[in-house]
């Protein structure tokens, strides 16, 4: 048997040994809990978790209308404007839009959003959900078992985060899949035949986009519901596929978090573009799934305070870590036939 070989990013050793792996070694994982502050699981103890898990109504609620600003008023702002140039801005920009309503609807779906659940299923549903084409409550249900056994047999995502690192021509044609609308496609001919089956929330969706299309029709500017879906199904199908794996790709089921999560590095433009809401803090959000977006910093800082996510543990950026999880070998049979053996799409949320 050959010697272990190792290659170092971010400060991990990760082995390279017959097939590349992510998972970081033990070296990198420390024994430190419990401590006074955290439990063995790295959840706070009951009055730090109590005031972690604080729902701040009225900042959140500000935070749905700017989000909406950012979304419908950013379309209605290009169609206002009318110009070739604002419809393309839009599209790009749109990008980072679908990105805030679907972070904020898997917010709602983890009931911390709002205290009051009605006015968080309400906000989740019909304000951020339906109109991304997001199916919280089939999501909610899907969701939850992802939640509760990181790549155990009941995982929704399993085909999305398991086979990594994989070689570069298959990395290659995912993102090409995502980014000329083929991704989408699968989501949309999943929609259509579940309202035609009357799945009560793919009709809701349906209708939803019923609304938005009499609404830029009667304005006179159909290109702005044009724009919304045309960026949903391509460049944000790359910004969710390259955020999802970021999270979990190539990760392996276990009681540690730290095995089924990567930590990566947050930049401000990283924040900006692709995890917005402190949804970059994964590991955190993975440890305790009931503290609010505004709070995963604060747990984060007391992992780290505490010796249990280290520097060794973490990715630099997020450009490293997809160089890594698409530098694999390319296998002589999927050379020649150029059959990618890993191509289950991104999460859809469309989850009936």
């Amino acid at each position: 048997m050959s010697s272990p070989v190792f290659s170092k990013c971010g400060g991990v050793f990760y082995d390279l040994t017959m097939a590349a792996t992510l998972v970081p070694t033990e070296a990198a994982l420390p024994d430190v809990l419990p401590t006074d502050r955290l439990n063995e699981r790295g959840m706070a103890v009951r009055d730090i978790r109590d005031e972690l898990r604080r729902i701040p109504n009225l900042r959140n609620a500000g935070t749905v209308v700017g989000a909406m600003l950012q979304s419908f008023g950013l379309v209605g702002l290009a169609g206002y404007l009318h110009t070739w140039w604002a419809y393309l801005g839009a599209f790009i920009l749109m990008t980072r839009a679908h990105v805030c309503l679907n972070i904020l609807g898997h917010e709602a779906a983890h009931r911390l959003l709002f205290k009051n659940q009605r006015a968080n299923d309400f906000a989740g549903r019909w304000l951020l959900g339906y109109p991304s084409f997001q199916a919280m409550l089939g999501y909610r249900r899907s969701h939850f078992a992802h939640h509760r056994d990181e790549m155990g047999p009941e995982e929704p995502d399993m085909g999305l985060y398991a086979g990594y690192p994989i070689p570069p021509d298959s990395w290659r044609r995912k993102l090409k899949r995502d980014i000329t609308g083929r991704s989408a496609y699968k989501n949309f001919k999943g929609l259509f035949f579940a309202a035609k089956k009357r799945k009560p929330e793919a009709l809701q969706i349906v209708a939803t986009q019923i609304v938005m299309i009499a609404v830029s029709i009667a304005v006179a500017r159909p290109l702005m519901y044009v724009v919304w879906v045309l960026s949903w199904s391509t460049l944000w199908r790359v910004s969710n596929r390259m955020r999802s794996i970021a999270e979990h790709g190539g990760l392996i089921r276990s009681k540690d978090r730290r095995l089924t999560t990567h930590v990566i590095r947050q930049t401000r433009l990283a924040r900006f573009w692709m995890v917005p809401y402190n949804t970059g803090w994964h590991l955190a959000h993975h440890v305790d799934m009931g503290v609010p977006w505004r709070n995963l910093p604060k747990l984060h800082r007391e992992l780290v305070e505490s010796g249990w996510v280290t520097e060794e543990l973490e990715w630099p950026t997020y450009r490293a870590f997809w160089k890594a999880a698409s530098s694999g070998e390319t296998k002589s049979k999927e050379a020649s036939s150029g059959i990618d053996p890993t191509q289950a799409g991104a999460s859809s949320m469309l989850s009936f």
